[in-house]
């Protein structure tokens, strides 16, 4: 007898309402409060360059890097390479 494929039912959850699109987005907040989302972009998603502004240099497509903004202006999104961020917020 062939085996048949269940279609099992998927939990839904609602999208996060401070302005991260994605789940894994993550805040992160510095030494003077301010909170920012920092999401990870994975290498197949990043599909076009970007200049990160903590080293001035391009990340290319195909390179996973950073997504950061400020906590409710997702329209200051920044793209930086990994350890850029790093360094810049252990500032």
């Amino acid at each position: 007898m062939p085996r048949r494929n269940r279609n099992l039912p998927r939990d839904t959850r609602p999208l996060p309402r401070d302005g991260a699109v994605y789940f894994g987005t993550r805040e992160f907040e510095n030494e003077w409060g301010e909170v920012f989302l920092v999401r990870q972009m994975g290498a197949s998603a990043a599909r076009k360059f970007y200049i990160c502004p903590g080293c001035n240099q391009n990340i290319p497509p195909g390179i996973a890097h950073m997504v950061v903004w400020p906590k409710g202006r997702e329209d200051d999104r920044r793209h930086w390479h990994k350890p850029c961020w790093e360094r810049e917020s252990r500032r």
